[in-house]
């Protein structure tokens, strides 16, 4: 009985975050100067997500993504990259449910 309220209770946890993503929508990237960098997102059709390599958030080419790797936001060695490791002003991720993180 023990193990079907424990099960029962994840799931509910688990479509009570999906519903909260589906709402809220997912969580924003936002450059140190306060520029938006897309959605941090699996879709590769959203228009705004870093995952679309034919957007502006996620192409290799446009100085809007985190995908360029001779860009301001993914140079391995820009102070405000996501991809160098001792950035001092990376991108802050920004969760409509939970804040600036």
């Amino acid at each position: 009985m023990k193990k079907a309220t424990i099960i029962g209770l994840f799931i509910g946890i688990g479509i009570s975050l999906l519903a909260q993503i589906a709402v809220a929508g997912p969580p924003m990237l936002f450059g140190a100067d306060g520029r938006y960098l897309g959605t941090l997102s699996n879709n590769r059709y959203d228009p705004n997500s870093v995952s679309n390599p034919y957007g502006r958030y996620g192409s290799r080419y446009s100085p809007d993504s985190i995908n360029n790797p001779f860009g301001r936001y993914g140079s391995r060695y820009s102070s405000e990259s996501v991809n160098n490791p001792f950035a001092s002003n990376p991108p802050k991720i920004f969760s409509p449910y939970g804040g600036l993180r």
